[in-house]
Formats: structure tokens, sequence, C-alpha cells
């Protein structure tokens, strides 16, 4: 689409339309249902205060996300938020299998750069393009951090079955 025909939303239908997966990424960060609210109340008042005029709707996305994803790190700088839960206290989670949920657990402790890229592309269906460029990182640094992630992931699991 022609960047100068693109009409940037009002805050009302950016909000309807992205501020669910917008919680979900900034709860994974935070683990914290009430935190994850602030960081998307702050998030949107950034966009009213920047008035941030969007090439596309890929710009816009990416760049709500890389907001989201500051505003946790951000956050989390500041509380030196080191928290670890109880998967069961975690709300908003469908009932599935015991080991998606354990899998899930594993993936709130990953490093905060490999926990952004494994989310990202597992749980709200990026590509590594789409990651890359929402993240300003190179496609290959997205694939090194997937492959490292997964990584982190299997060592977690194998302790857990060696228990």
């Amino acid at each position: 689409m022609d960047a100068s025909k693109y009409r940037t939303p009002s805050i009302e239908e950016l909000y309807s339309f992205y501020a669910d997966m917008l919680y979900r990424l900034a709860y994974s960060h935070v683990l914290n249902k009430e935190d994850a609210e602030d960081i998307i109340a702050e998030v949107f008042l950034k966009v009213v205060k920047k008035k941030q005029n969007f090439n596309d709707q890929n710009h816009e996305k990416a760049w709500l996300i890389r907001v989201t994803i500051n505003t946790c790190h951000d956050f989390i700088r500041r509380k030196k938020l080191r928290v670890f839960i109880q998967l069961d206290t975690i709300e908003d989670i469908p009932d599935e299998e015991q080991t998606s949920k354990d899998i899930l657990e594993h993936v709130f402790q990953l490093d905060k750069k490999y926990k952004s890229c494994v989310l990202l592309y597992y749980f709200e269906d990026f590509s590594v393009s789409e990651i890359s460029k929402t993240l300003l990182i190179s496609e290959s640094a997205v694939k090194m951090r997937l492959k490292r992630g997964r990584e982190q992931l299997k060592m977690m699991i194998g302790r857990e079955e060696n228990v």
C-alpha cells in the first residue's frame, strides 16, 4: 500500500485491534496481570503523546510491539523484578495438557532476548522476517535467538525429567 494513502487509525481503533496481543506480550515479560495492564496503559499513553504517523499496518504493529517490549524491560529494570511464579496462578491460559503448561512456564524463564523471539514466533505466529523488523535485529540474529531459546528450553526440560 502506498504510504501516502495509509490512514493512521484512531487511538480507539489501535487499542481494540492490538491491546490483547500487546497484553499477552507484556504479561509474558512481567508475569503479573496488573503490571501488564499498567504497561499497556503506558504504551497507549506513549502513542497519544508521540502522535506517531505510521507508514502502513506493518509499521504500526512493529512500533507497538517494540514499544511494549521496551516498556517491559524498563519496568523490570525499575522494579528489579525477578519473579518466577507457580503456573497455576497464571490466569487466561486455556485448559491444555500439563506438558504444554510446563513448556510455557519454561518459556517465561528464558533470558528476555530469547523469550521475546520465542513468544513472537511460536505464540504470536510472527515470521522470522517480521520479528527481525519488529525487534530491529537481523534475521540471522532472530534465527540464532530462536535456536538458543530452544536449546535452553531443552536443557530446562531435561533437568526436570532427571529429577
